[in-house]
């Protein structure tokens, strides 16, 4: 069973998402922002982490660069607000493995999830 890690400061988001991937037979473990995600990385060691880029404490940026210096097999996608060319370009240079905007089709983010785990 594939471990995410689903890092967002919106609830609405969280549920949303958590329900998605359980449904879809993921083991879901959730983060309410950065400094929370970056303490349950290395414990829980997930596979994926769907990260958001505006959040208290530590942005999705520096988590997913933490994430790509200390843990360099866990795939990182953004799901951000963030739609401008330099912050796709950003979150792509720190290495993410894709980046998607808000709001997203949710069969297309399964399917893409899946396509990055296999």
């Amino acid at each position: 069973m594939n471990k995410i890690l689903i890092v967002d400061d919106e609830p609405n988001i969280l549920l949303s998402l958590e329900y998605l991937f359980k449904k879809e037979g993921f083991k879901v473990f959730i983060a309410r922002d950065g400094e929370e995600a970056l303490d349950l990385i290395s414990e829980i060691e997930p596979e994926l982490v769907l990260l958001d880029i505006m959040m208290p404490k530590v942005d999705g940026y520096e988590v997913c660069k933490h994430i790509k210096e200390q843990h360099t097999k866990i795939k990182v996608v953004f799901l951000t607000a963030k739609s401008k060319q330099q912050d796709i370009q950003k979150g792509l240079d720190l290495g993410a493995d894709l980046y998607l905007t808000k709001p997203f089709g949710n069969k297309e983010l399964v399917s893409k999830v899946k396509n990055l785990l296999n």
